[in-house]
């Protein structure tokens, strides 16, 4: 398995109801590496399209998290005390794995375990405030899972990619962190009993650098000398709202300041085509010309 591209926009960055219709949209539009990430539905035939647009327009893939679709809704968490929800989790990734092989990724990047289940209809907005599981407990349960999944991935690299804790998440559990892996701090901790590769999505550490009072510049540069798999977005600092890059902004400046060189990255710029456009063309230019 081989990728040649620097450069990825996220299947999530169009809306559509199958990811046949989101791959043709980015594709139509001049994409033609795309990571195939969440937001659509399951449906019969979604791997022979896949495989019918890779071959007919040249395409690159690179499966994420939760993809493929289950047919039955759930939260990705493989920190979780839930039998039906572990098993699940486990069963979603290890056909993402079988997916890259399908499909000819060799890398699958997915997010670390949360102290909680969440309810699939609250992804993205405010968490009800439940209480937490032990977060050791939790914490060796993602870990042992993280490494069943590593003897099996028959050689596509796993990533666990950082979560966000947004404001309003903070608001409504105090000090309590319902989520693994937010910062340098964490990595380092998880580091010590498990040997993984870091996704690092930079949009979700600035709003979770905010979030827990850490300096987000020290934290970024932290953070990227580990990683060679970036998630590009911009926001408010606030909640992850999964904005365009701007070439003025303080994110830009910290990307310019270290350097893409070694790094695959994927845009995850929602909105209309134009920001993602822009937001592609500013990284190629600057990065990867």
């Amino acid at each position: 398995m081989k990728e040649s591209s620097s450069i990825y926009v996220s299947s999530s960055c169009v809306r559509s109801e199958t990811i046949a219709d989101s791959v043709r949209t980015l594709s139509d539009a001049g994409f033609c590496a795309i990571e195939l990430s969440g937001g659509t539905k399951p449906y019969e035939d979604m791997e022979r399209d896949l495989l019918e647009l890779k071959q007919s327009r040249n395409l690159e893939y690179r499966p994420h998290n939760y993809f493929p679709p289950p047919q039955t809704p759930f939260v990705l968490n493989l920190a979780s005390d839930d039998e039906a929800v572990s098993t699940q989790s486990m069963d979603l990734i290890r056909n993402a794995l079988r997916l890259c092989k399908l499909l000819g990724s060799k890398k699958f990047g997915f997010h670390a375990g949360f102290f909680m289940d969440i309810r699939a209809a609250e992804i993205g907005k405010r968490i009800s405030h439940t209480s937490l599981n032990s977060t050791e407990e939790a914490r060796q349960r993602f870990i042992q899972r993280v490494k069943e999944l590593q003897g099996e991935s028959q050689g596509v690299e796993l990533y666990i990619e950082n979560n966000v804790h947004s404001s309003t998440n903070a608001k409504t559990f105090g000090r309590d962190i319902p989520f693994m892996l937010l910062n340098f701090e964490n990595y380092q901790e998880l580091r010590e009993d498990l040997d993984f590769k870091l996704l690092l999505d930079v949009a979700h550490l600035k709003v979770s650098c905010r979030s827990l009072c850490l300096p987000f510049e020290e934290q970024f540069h932290q953070m990227m000398e580990q990683s060679d798999y970036l998630h590009l977005s911009d926001n408010d600092g606030l909640h992850d709202t999964n904005g365009p890059l701007n070439r003025n902004s303080e994110m830009f400046a910290l990307l310019k300041q270290h350097g893409l060189k070694g790094k695959t990255c994927t845009l995850e710029v929602y909105g209309e085509i134009q920001d993602l456009r822009f937001s592609y063309d500013l990284v190629r230019e600057e990065f990867y010309a």
